[in-house]
């Protein structure tokens, strides 16, 4: 009988043998795998901006052919609770987490060399176009595709989400352990393998209970909107929570969701088209997952929290969200892109956010889709009364 071993457990083996095997083997080992994460990195850099364009263009263009104004509430609703959560997860991490990260606890990533063991060589991998070209040819593909309901286009752009998406599956989720494995073998070799993990006890902890904050204002907002107990309607939306916490998928936990917001008194038509739809576009806990951790990993390489900085990252990273790809670690793979580019974060820095947030994925997953009835509960109550028409999205 074959067992099969999830993500989060496969990384958290990962950083386990990472760390045992990094204060007992030779260089040559370490200096082997640091080899490995080399070209992974440079691999992971060539496709970014092809997983920008291969989701966020056919995202925006199908969004496009939605169901007019129920369409555009429901959007509104996703977009400004994923840009709370990133707000509120940004107030917190600055004013909690530099009290447990030390400046430059581990030295500065941007030379690694000073505690890491360095590779035995390097091949570059250009990615074809940066990643700001690569977000601005998505959206000029995408909104140009709406507009001129262009069908062959967007079936093109689909079946290129489809190659890249077997990319992400095949390529990079199964050697993202290999990678992360590497990682703490060096920094264990480098001797900083127990600041970093320090780090990653903090910055669990504060993700969990913003999590559970963002829930409890979500469903108080909706609780007010259509007077009822926001802690009654949270138990009510429960089994999908720990459905997501199983799953770590959105979209396998859309027949609990959708079962569940019925029983919170939004109404059928309402829940059966926002569930879905919210399963793609409503990622409020990935979101406070990766400002938190982008801050921790920020402070842990000794770099200034800059305002000016974050904002345009969580105005942007909730448009990213949209398109993020539907498999466990989707978000982040999608974010490493504004990553790079407006927080600068190199290839060690962005190996550690992955690991970091793929310790939350599953909880990140689960606050979504429970976001997800007090949302409809929003939108059901804006709609109510009002003649809108539902134009059935084609799937």
């Amino acid at each position: 009988m074959k067992i099969k071993i999830g993500l989060l457990a496969r990384i958290a083996l990962a950083i386990a043998l990472g760390i045992l095997f990094g204060s007992v083997a030779p260089e040559s080992l370490v200096r082997l795998l640091a080899t490995f994460n080399g070209l992974f990195g440079n691999f992971l850099g060539f496709v970014v901006p092809l997983i920008i364009i291969a989701f966020i263009a056919p995202g925006i263009a199908q969004l496009g052919k939605g169901s007019g104004k129920l369409l555009g509430l429901a959007t509104f609703f996703a977009y400004s609770s994923t840009i709370v959560a990133g707000f509120l997860a940004l107030a917190v991490s600055m004013n909690v987490l530099p009290n447990f990260i030390k400046p430059n606890a581990v030295g500065s990533f941007e030379n690694p060399e000073e505690f890491l063991a360095t590779a035995f060589f390097k091949v570059d991998m250009p990615p074809a176009f940066g990643i700001m070209s690569a977000l601005l040819l998505a959206f000029i593909f995408g909104i140009g595709m709406a507009a001129t309901k262009s069908d062959v286009l967007l079936k093109g752009f689909t079946e290129f989400n489809v190659i890249i998406e077997k990319v992400i599956n095949h390529v990079i989720i199964p050697l993202l352990p290999i990678h992360i494995f590497g990682i703490f073998m060096n920094m264990t070799f480098g001797g900083q393998v127990a600041k970093i993990l320090s780090v990653f006890a903090v910055v669990f902890v504060i993700v969990i209970l913003l999590h559970f904050t963002m829930l409890i204002l979500q469903y108080s907002f909706a609780g007010a909107l259509n007077k009822q107990n926001p802690f009654r309607l949270m138990k009510i939306m429960s089994p999908a929570y720990f459905t997501a916490l199983g799953t770590q998928s959105s979209a396998a936990t859309i027949p609990v969701t959708l079962k569940q917001a019925r029983k919170t008194g939004a109404s059928e038509k309402v829940t059966d088209f926002t569930v879905p739809l919210f399963a793609t576009i409503h990622l409020s806990g990935s979101t406070i997952t990766l400002v938190t951790c982008a801050i921790g990993v920020l402070l842990l390489n000794g770099e200034s929290i800059e305002i000016t900085k974050i904002i345009p990252f969580i105005f942007m990273l909730g448009i990213t969200m949209i398109a993020a790809p539907g498999v466990p670690g989707g978000a982040v793979m999608a974010a490493i892109g504004l990553l790079s580019s407006m927080l600068g974060f190199n290839e060690t820095m962005v190996a550690l956010m992955i690991a970091l947030y793929l310790a939350q994925d599953s909880f990140g997953t689960a606050t979504n889709v429970t976001g997800d009835g007090a949302l409809s509960m929003i939108v059901d109550r804006f709609t109510r009364g009002k003649s809108m028409v539902l134009e059935k999205t084609e799937s």
